[in-house]
């Protein structure tokens, strides 16, 4: 009996082996793992385009504006809803109809810069500058406080973003450079008056001297109302009044 069991058990043994074997061989060779070259890399490759067509599929839902309409028929739509007509007031502010006009592109003009100290009156430059463009356009004061201020009129739309950039050289090397967003504006016959911070002007002799200067005026749509590029002088004194 003993000689019996004894002469089976190798058997059953290498038998259970080989199952073992077997289910571990169970879609591969035995302990491969899954790599990143294999099938998953093929399901990958074939994902990622699905990914980039609804990327896209955004993209063009965000971009599709619909149809531009004009102000003032945005304005005079549902204009008997009183409900929508309270609804358009309070987003689209207090718009003046006389300097709306038919046109779906708003209409910005600068109309001066007046530069403000407390050490002397304001001085205002009508835009465009009428002086030699050659030559200074103003002179500041060393060590002095200033704060520039502009008027500008907004008709046809609202003008949605508006930004103010300057840039300022000296014998070629840039040495300043702001951005200032203004803000959003609706039509009116009224001009509207932005003050920028006010700022101290450096001194001392290597500060002397004159300087190139560009100023812009563009909206979100990078359209852009001014571009004008003009000379200044910082010195020891005010310009003597002419």
């Amino acid at each position: 009996m003993s000689a019996a069991v004894s002469s089976t058990t190798p058997h059953l043994e290498e038998e259970l082996k080989n199952k073992a074997t077997d289910n571990n061989n169970v879609g591969g060779e035995p302990n491969q793992l899954p790599c990143s070259d294999g099938a998953n890399s093929d399901v990958a490759e074939e994902t990622e385009p699905e990914a980039d067509d609804d990327s896209k599929l955004e993209s063009d839902r965000e971009l599709d504006l619909g149809p531009q309409v004009t102000l003032k028929e945005q304005l005079e739509k549902d204009k008997d809803d009183e409900s929508l007509r309270k609804w358009k007031k309070q987003l689209l502010g207090s718009v003046d109809m006389s300097v709306v006009g038919e046109s779906k592109d708003a209409e910005v003009k600068i109309l001066s810069l007046t530069i403000t100290s407390p050490d002397r009156p304001d001085v205002t430059l009508p835009i465009p500058f009428t002086t030699d463009p050659k030559k200074s356009l103003f002179i500041l004061k060393e060590g002095s406080q200033c704060r520039m201020k502009f008027t500008f009129t907004v008709s046809n739309n609202i003008v949605s973003g508006l930004q103010y950039t300057n840039v300022v050289w000296k014998t070629g090397v840039r040495v300043d450079s702001r951005k200032k967003m203004l803000g959003t504006f609706s039509p009116q016959q009224e001009p509207y008056t932005f003050e920028l911070e006010e700022e101290a002007i450096p001194s001392g002799m290597f500060v002397r001297g004159t300087y190139a200067a560009r100023t812009k005026f563009v909206d979100d749509d990078r359209k852009c109302y001014l571009d004008v590029s003009y000379y200044f002088e910082i010195q020891k004194k005010w310009a003597t009044p002419q």
